[in-house]
């Protein structure tokens, strides 16, 4: 009877340890599944690190599109759906071939833009802590899968930065500051309250990923600068003092206020108080369309390849538009509303919104919204409705577009109602980055 027990024991513990080898041979096989979520996370944990860091919005631009650009590319290989933008980018070469089976494309991507992004910030240390705790959890589920993965995302990754480091960026952060001319009225003056430089003025040298040049979509010239009470340029400084008073007097929760603060999206907001003077951090106008298009994407419940698409394209035209409207800016160097309307007509006048650091002709997120929404309407239709939730973590309500050209209508309108804009750069930059948009839906051949 013992010997009968002991036997049944023995086949127990030998069930017992087949079972948990097997078990144990088994474990940690299963795919690691990667969806647009994860992508919608790694953008939005890129633009809180570029709020925190304090990034231009044409610095936050070149940040935005090289990491989308190496997911793309991973995700368009033997995908029937997509092509590379191999030859369709200025300089841009064939990333490495993946030759290992072991290898998730979609984890690649999402690794590579986590890569490469962490090269473009400051605060390595908070997209590390950020990545390293995915890394955590996909090492559980599959462990060989994200080692062949995570190599394959750093061959693409290198492979672009590589590239990305021959767009003059790097040589531009040694050129001359820019050089005010105090003896000409006409020309771009440091306003309040920091009085800070001019940025940027070296970004028109940037290498373009679509436009033939950085100016290839030249607007018009501005109106000619007079303060002859009939001149155009006149009657169109009078218009932006004009449009703050009777704002002003409409109250504090206007429809005109609600939208120049809707779209402000200025990160280099100054605030005093008292002896003290600090920043109040915002995104910029492309991280605010790169906002959108997660909007956009979620509502489509586009899956992931489909989320890396409209978020490069998107990207592609943001990035061109900057380049465009900062070669415009430097050139026509006019002054701001703010300068001339203390100088002038009331020294005590205040626009609603605080003037950006940077020359007013033409006005960058009337130039980066035709941009975006035209590059959007191409993704998604026309006639497209959404709420846009964008500004809710900065303490704004969320507003509803009937179409992406009506929120870039709207953004561009805000200028003038924030006091910081003449109208015919708003105007005249709708245009402009209409144009750019336009020009990538036509060259860039991403999808089939």
């Amino acid at each position: 009877m013992a010997m009968f027990k002991f036997t049944i024991l023995n086949k127990g513990l030998i069930l017992f340890l087949g079972l948990y080898t097997l078990q144990s041979c088994t474990k940690n096989t299963a795919p690691i599944e990667i969806s647009s979520t994860h992508f919608y996370n790694s953008v939005d944990k890129v633009t809180k690190i570029m709020i925190h860091d304090i990034f231009s919005p044409p610095v936050a631009s070149r940040i935005f599109v090289y990491p989308n650009i190496a997911a793309f590319e991973i995700i368009a290989q033997n995908n029937k759906n997509y092509n590379s933008l191999t030859g369709q980018l200025k300089g841009l070469t064939a990333i490495p071939k993946n030759k290992n089976p072991k290898v998730n494309l979609n984890l690649s991507a999402i690794i590579a833009h986590i890569e490469l992004s962490k090269q473009l910030i400051f605060s390595e240390e908070m997209i590390t802590t950020y990545r390293d705790s995915l890394y955590a959890n996909w090492e559980k589920t599959n462990k060989e899968e994200l080692e062949a993965s995570k190599h394959y995302a750093l061959e693409v990754a290198k492979h672009i930065k590589k590239w990305m480091a021959t767009d003059n960026y790097i040589q531009t952060r040694t050129m001359s500051k820019f050089t005010v001319n105090s003896d000409d009225p006409s020309r771009w003056q440091p306003t309040p309250p920091a009085y800070m430089d001019g940025i940027e003025p070296h970004w028109s040298k940037i290498r373009t990923l679509v436009l033939d040049s950085s100016s290839q979509f030249k607007p018009k010239a501005p109106p000619v600068f007079s303060l002859e009470k009939n001149s155009e340029f006149y009657k169109q400084l009078m218009e932006v003092y004009n449009v703050r008073k009777d704002v002003t007097e409409k109250g504090d929760t206007s429809k005109e206020i609600s939208i120049a603060r809707f779209w402000d999206c200025n990160p280099y907001v100054s605030v005093t108080k008292g002896h003290l003077m600090f920043a109040t951090k915002k995104i910029t106008p492309g991280a605010h369309w790169i906002g959108i298009t997660k909007i956009a994407c979620k509502q489509n419940n586009y899956s992931f390849e489909e989320t890396v698409y409209a978020y490069t394209k998107t990207s592609l035209g943001i990035f061109d538009a900057f380049i465009s409207c900062w070669d415009e800016k430097y050139r026509s160097n006019l002054i701001r509303p703010e300068t001339l309307i203390n100088q002038y007509i009331d020294e005590d006048w205040k626009p609603i919104l605080q003037t950006p650091p940077f020359p007013e002709y033409s006005s960058g997120h009337s130039v980066v919204s035709g941009s975006a929404s035209t590059i959007l309407t191409s993704i998604f239709g026309d006639n497209f409705q959404f709420d846009d939730d964008t500004e809710t973590p900065y303490g704004l309500p969320i507003r509803t577009f009937t179409s992406f050209n009506q929120a870039a209508s709207e953004a561009a309108i805000s200028r003038l109602y924030g006091g910081i804009h003449y109208r015919a750069a708003i105007d005249e930059g709708l245009k402009q980055g209409k144009n750019v948009g336009g020009l990538v839906v036509q060259k860039v051949k991403m999808k089939n």
